[in-house]
């Protein structure tokens, strides 16, 4: 393999649109995950402006790019994917019929390790290293969203009529509703921030926006517009008012959906729900092939899923003592995170107790 290894503000223009072309040729060739925004080259840039280490490996055969490899790499040579932590999809975006060798891609990025979490499907050199698989429900709409509503109708028909029938109820209740698909009002970002911080302190989880680094991330993505990449910001009103809210990313076929919020204040109209059936219609008509939910198990994704795409995670190593050190060091940690997950006789109790927790600190 032909390896060069750039920082985000070498990579040329002509890289940049191969890169792009190869993401919205993929489900072409049974490759859907590909075309996922987590996978962009905006969404690697715009990490590279927040974060410090971002690097990508371009892989050339005949002198023309095969593969582009995004990461994170510290002056030890551990290796993460692009914005770990927050991204919810990882991988290799290659052209069809591409193979390569996970350890000499390492060995060219100068790792000794590459930790994922939410690696795509189908990257079998990487998935070698694989320590679980986990579901990433997705909604389809790519038969539009006529098809999604009459399939969900008949797959859960309570849920559909409660959720269509509160929508309702809160236009009666608390004024007008309207629904703005892309929203460019800051302000209204800062409101979705703002009620997410909230929901992470009230249920003990860790703040993200606390972090300087993705309040940056998000400000900058939501203010990226490409062909054909954006930042889009979903906003439910009543009268007037904000009361359900996300932020997520798209490509041509993909919206990934990644920050919902509503305001507590109408939490008995369920508005995030209604807020993301909202989003499967303008999608569908946007040309989107369906909605990536994010890996995670929550009720109101396996109400409003189709199916399930796989993600998994793990590491890739070579022989060398900072990967024996980091993998030492991660593994206890993640596989405790993982077995609390999935036992809901350890997740339930965990769960209320972080809550329990939240309320205390909100009283302080």
């Amino acid at each position: 393999m032909d390896i060069s290894v750039y920082r985000p503000g070498e990579l040329s223009a002509a890289d940049r649109t191969a890169w792009t072309a190869m993401q919205s040729k993929a489900h072409l060739h049974g490759s859907e995950e590909l075309a996922n925004p987590f996978l962009s080259p905006e969404f690697a840039l715009a990490v590279g402006r927040c974060r410090r280490g971002v690097r990508i490996a371009v892989v050339r055969e005949d002198g023309e790019p095969a593969a582009f490899f995004p990461f994170q790499r510290t002056a030890t040579g551990v290796g993460r994917a692009v914005g770990l932590g927050v991204s919810d999809c990882q991988g290799l975006v290659h052209r069809p019929g591409f193979t390569w060798d996970a350890r000499e891609l390492l060995r060219a990025c100068g790792l000794a390790v590459w930790e994922y979490d939410h690696l795509v499907a189908g990257q079998e050199p990487f998935e070698a290293g694989a320590s679980g698989i986990f579901p990433s429900p997705v909604m389809d709409v790519d038969r539009g969203y006529d098809t999604y509503l009459r399939e969900l109708r008949a797959r859960s028909p309570k849920f559909t009529r409660t959720t269509l029938a509160k929508e309702r109820r809160l236009g009666r209740d608390a004024g007008p509703v309207h629904y703005v698909h892309d929203e460019r009002d800051p302000v209204a970002l800062r409101t979705l921030m703002g009620w997410k911080s909230a929901q992470y302190r009230r249920t003990g989880r860790s703040d993200r926006f606390a972090h300087a680094w993705i309040t940056a991330l998000v400000t900058r993505l939501f203010h990226t517009r490409s062909d054909p990449f954006a930042g889009i910001l979903s906003v439910l009103y009543a009268d007037g008012r904000p009361v359900a809210a996300h932020f997520g990313l798209r490509t041509e076929r993909v919206l990934a959906c990644w920050f919902p919020a509503y305001d507590p204040a109408y939490a008995k109209f369920s508005p995030g729900l209604i807020l993301h059936l909202r989003m499967a219609e303008a999608a569908a008509t946007d040309g989107i092939a369906h909605l990536d939910l994010g890996r995670g198990q929550k009720d109101y994704k396996d109400s409003l899923k189709t199916r399930e795409l796989n993600v998994s995670e793990g590491w890739v190593t070579r022989r060398h003592p900072v990967a024996v050190g980091h993998r030492a060091r991660r593994v206890p940690v993640r596989a405790l995170r993982n077995m609390v997950q999935s036992r809901p006789e350890l997740f339930e109790p965990a769960d209320r107790i972080l809550k329990r927790m939240g309320k205390v600190r909100s009283r302080r």
